[in-house]
């Protein structure tokens, strides 16, 4: 049986979930979202992701409408009820309805709370191991991609320009530095050493990026945070895309040229993937 979606306190089949025309995340994108990995039906770092929900939620100046023990209680509830052992758990808060359509937040405040359960489909096989193809665009997105907002027009559009050729995703370029993928983090491998964009305002603080740069750490995998020039992004050995429905993804074709020598996928990132799995195994699950 399809997973029921909690909404504003109630748990309703998807059928029977209906939202006001009059709410503003319909009519002016004015909501926040995150998305939960969850493996054998354990969300994982779910404290880090309801962290970054609090800090979209203050962003755009939206009391939170449940406290930790709150969203803790409703995520693993539907967790462990979703027919999948492995979900994708969606939650989005917006700023509610209002009588009238005006730009100007309303005086009284009723948040829209959703959450719902879909399956967790992870990359098949032939991408992870032949590597995928990516285009690159000028990010065109607002100053303030560190909250994870449900205005997303900007990289709805972006990634449709790599859907249309043919390929997985769009790597962003802003002022000629590296910010993201449309839909992702992006690493830049050269020489050995992993490369990570600096967090700002300009990119999403992934959950998924954190857990690379903890398992190179770990590792003793050489790596650096810093401002990253579209040319070194072009000219890296070993390209990858990260989030945490696509895991860890090796990019081996950027605007139609191979990356790095060879145009397959790299020894670091073959390392990383190795990590990773263990990491999920072991960690993730629950061993």
């Amino acid at each position: 049986m399809t997973a029921r979606v909690f909404l504003n306190g109630q748990w309703l089949a998807p059928k029977d979930a209906n939202v006001s025309v009059m709410d503003r995340g319909f009519l002016f994108g004015d909501g926040v979202y995150e998305v939960i990995p969850v493996y054998s039906r354990r969300p994982f770092r779910l404290e880090q992701h309801l962290a970054r929900l609090q800090q979209s939620l203050d962003g755009i100046q939206l009391v939170n409408p449940h406290g930790m023990a709150e969203w803790i209680a409703i995520i693993s509830q539907l967790a462990q009820e979703a027919e999948w052992e492995d979900q994708s758990i969606y939650v989005q808060v917006t700023r509610g309805p209002m009588a009238v359509r005006n730009h100007a937040f309303p005086k009284e405040i009723r948040p829209t709370v959703v959450v719902l359960a879909e399956p967790m489909l992870t990359p098949p096989a032939g991408q992870r191991e032949q590597g995928i193809a990516a285009v690159s665009a000028a990010d065109i997105r607002w100053l303030r991609c560190d909250l994870k907002t449900t205005s997303l027009l900007a990289n709805c559009l972006l990634r449709q320009m790599a859907v249309a050729a043919g390929c997985v995703e769009t790597v962003l370029f802003r002022d000629g530095f590296l910010t993201e993928g449309s839909a992702s983090s992006i690493f830049v491998v050269k020489d050995g050493v992993l490369l990570a964009p600096i967090k700002n305002h300009l990119m999403l603080p992934g959950i998924t990026y954190d857990m690379a740069l903890e398992l190179a750490a770990q590792h003793g995998l050489p790596h650096e945070v810093r401002d990253i020039t579209e040319a070194e992004t072009r000219g890296a050995d070993e390209l990858w895309m990260c989030s945490s429905t696509k895991e860890v993804l090796p990019i081996v074709t950027l605007d139609g040229r191979k990356v790095g020598a060879g145009g397959t996928p790299g020894p670091v990132f073959a390392q990383m993937y190795a990590w990773y799995q263990e990491f999920k195994a072991t960690v993730m699950r629950g061993g």
